[in-house]
């Protein structure tokens, strides 16, 4: 995945991607990016099913206004857990990997 730099021209800041921006725990940070990219995958499938909400979130095995909550991006509202128990019924897998950090 592509890196882009977030910068500040008021504080002349420079962050590695906005969750190091918005959150200053690194920790925090990537557990938000983990499952911004969730999400967003589960999301992109979803739209690629062509089905109703109700459709998709039955398939998903949760509730309509749930997926509703996901498709609007609401990340406050899962945790990796709960994104990571949507992949297999989205049909998707994840890939994993650990490296050291730069």
């Amino acid at each position: 995945m592509t890196k882009h730099t977030v910068f500040s021209q008021a504080t002349g800041e420079s962050w590695q991607d906005i969750w190091e921006m918005i959150e200053s725990d690194p920790a925090e940070a990537m557990n938000l990016r983990m499952r911004d990219r969730l999400m967003t995958a589960i999301e992109l499938r979803v739209k690629d099913w062509g089905l109703t909400q109700k459709e998709a979130a039955k398939r998903l095995g949760i509730t309509q206004p749930r997926l509703n909550l996901l498709l609007k991006g609401k990340i406050n509202e899962f945790s990796l857990d709960a994104l990571i128990a949507l992949l297999k019924p989205a049909g998707l897998e994840i890939e994993f990997s650990v490296k050291r950090a730069a």
